[in-house]
């Protein structure tokens, strides 16, 4: 729904030689798909600068914000435990339609692959695998809501199906917004806005933050 950007200089936050934190635009792949048309995505454009940059984890073609790769192999690996373990924190930003009762919750509900309509995901508290997203309203307006929104798990399209679920879906979310709440923005308004791990050379804290552009 959000066309690519066109390629530029790379959005580089920070680099070193072990790991390379860029600020992925909406609309960007993070890895290619499976057809020719889909080649272009946030890995390739890495790699014309940084040959050895490869993806520890995703973002969605629409959503935006802070990503890491890694340079090394070391790297990869420190950094993929962390994410397996829960050991990162991540928050993101987002936009949502309507008011929320309270100013702050957690949603707890399991997802999985809705097969017959993929790649949406549901709630399924049967086969569904556990998913966690905390949250808290950071500004109210006349139609929506901008709220912080802090995974504890990693499930596909998770924030977006839990804002959902709770009746607030994410403004601009072709997948998952009533026509109101997609019509009201011109991209998904998701941003990862924060991310924090362990720097793979010396374990040190590193923290690295990017402002939502909505």
């Amino acid at each position: 729904m959000y066309a690519p950007p066109k390629r530029g200089a790379l959005p580089v936050v920070y680099v070193d030689e072990h790991i390379l934190v860029l600020d992925k635009p909406a609309g960007l792949l993070t890895v290619a798909g499976k057809s020719p048309d889909l080649s272009d995505c946030l890995e390739s454009r890495a790699v014309d600068d940084y040959p050895s940059a490869t993806i520890i984890h995703r973002l969605d073609k629409d959503t935006s914000g802070i990503i890491v790769l890694a340079l090394t192999a070391d790297a990869h690996a420190h950094i993929g435990r962390q994410f397996e373990k829960r050991q990162t924190q991540k928050r993101y930003i987002a936009k949502v339609w309507g008011c929320l009762a309270t100013d702050s919750g957690q949603v707890d509900q399991p997802l999985a692959s809705d097969w017959p309509n993929r790649p949406k995901q549901h709630v399924d508290t049967v086969l569904g695998r556990q998913a966690i997203t905390d949250w808290a309203v950071t500004e109210v307006g006349e139609t929506s809501t901008r709220v912080a929104l802090s995974p504890q798990t990693g499930r596909t399209h998770q924030l977006r199906v839990h804002m959902s679920f709770l009746g607030h879906p994410i403004l601009g979310d072709n997948l998952y917004a009533p026509a109101d709440a997609l019509a009201a923005s011109d991209r998904l308004c998701l941003h990862a806005e924060l991310l924090k791990f362990r720097h793979p050379n010396g374990g040190a804290n590193t923290c690295f933050v990017s402002e939502a552009p909505f």
